[in-house]
């Protein structure tokens, strides 16, 4: 169900030249050390991932098919969870941006391989798709994002190169640009689908609370740290900690339409910018996520943090698609600045 592999190295190498580009001069910009390529400002807190027992509200042959990998039985696992904006970097909250929440959930299973996996990781934004449709769109994003002059490194594309970047642009505009609302009442999708067992193809979303707490945020005194103050607050302060629940949609080809037509499984798989009709393919609960009250990690603990959702992931819950592929190579590349490595001496990546 997915694109060429081959096809993707060349732009693949160059994503990632572009990444860390923006990652060093991000850095150089802001006085401060390489952090994160991308979501460089965020709170880490502990939380529990419940998975729940999903024959206890779902009809027979519905709760069999979401009964697969981790939540196949209940239980309550640890987790730490981070929420973070999307920017490059260390900017004001009041600018216009996605929130990200992604969280590390602690198992013992296996992957594709038959190794061991101690760890299900999962990365989610306050929006159900991506600005960039595809890898070719990837690398046209990092193309001109990386240049001295981004006009000239634009102009220098084809018209059709040129008219994708303008698509994102748009996509990016309409995906920031909302009034600033707390970590804890934002939903979050995953944008890119990953494995549900043998046979299905699912996204995730997390879905807050109606009854997870908040403070109005002080329009008068905008603080530029309010998003994280606010979540600190909450966790140090509130009697009832915040949760989401959170829920696989199936991959539904049969019912799901794209303009009115139905597409095959590969279209809906590799474009990210291409939203699947909750309409048509329903969200179904099988956990839940619940932060733990005074769990913030230390600034250290939580620039050490990261989140994998490649490496850390068993067999039958793992991401398929270019765009899974072609950000865990970023991402590695992305980690190992951040931790002083030269090269790439392990198989892990960050959120």
């Amino acid at each position: 169900m997915e694109r060429n592999l081959a096809a993707e190295q060349a732009e693949i190498a160059e994503i990632i030249r572009g990444v860390l580009a923006v990652q060093a001069r991000t850095a150089v910009e802001e006085n401060r050390q390489a952090r994160r390529a991308t979501h460089a400002k965020g709170v880490c807190a502990r939380a529990v991932f419940e998975v729940l027992d999903v024959s206890q509200w779902h009809p027979p042959l519905l709760a069999s098919r979401l009964a697969k990998g981790i939540y196949a039985k209940p239980g309550c696992y640890p987790a730490t969870a981070r929420f973070a904006n999307g920017d490059f970097g260390i900017n004001t909250d009041w600018r216009p941006d996605v929130r990200a929440l992604s969280f590390s959930v602690e198992i013992d299973g296996t992957n594709a391989a038959g190794g061991r996996v101690v760890r299900q990781d999962y990365s989610l934004q306050s929006w159900p798709t991506l600005p960039m449709n595809d890898v070719h769109d990837f690398w046209v994003y990092a193309k001109v994002l990386e240049a001295p002059n981004p006009t000239i490194a634009l102009g220098s594309l084809s018209f059709d190169d040129q008219l994708a970047y303008a698509q994102m642009m748009t996509r990016i505009m309409e995906q920031t640009r909302h009034p600033l609302r707390p970590y804890q009442h934002l939903r979050y999708w995953s944008n890119v689908p990953f494995r549900h067992g043998p046979d299905d193809v699912v996204k995730f979303s997390a879905t807050p609370a109606a009854t997870n707490p908040a403070r109005d945020f002080d329009l008068d005194k905008p603080d530029p740290n309010a998003l994280g103050n606010e979540l600190i607050r909450h966790l140090n302060e509130d009697a009832t900690m915040s949760s989401f629940a959170f829920a696989v949609q199936f991959l539904d080809i049969e019912n799901m339409l794209f303009q009115g037509k139905r597409r095959d499984a590969t279209f809906w798989i590799e474009n990210a910018a291409v939203e699947w009709p909750e309409a048509q393919s329903p969200f179904h609960t099988v956990a839940q996520l619940t932060m733990l009250p005074k769990s913030q990690l230390s600034p250290e603990a939580s620039e050490a943090m990261y989140v994998d959702v490649t490496n850390n992931s068993t067999a039958d819950s793992a991401g398929v698609g270019g765009i899974n592929r072609v950000r865990w190579h970023a991402e590695i590349a992305s980690r190992n600045v951040r931790m002083g490595r030269s090269r790439e001496v392990d198989q892990e990546s960050e959120t």
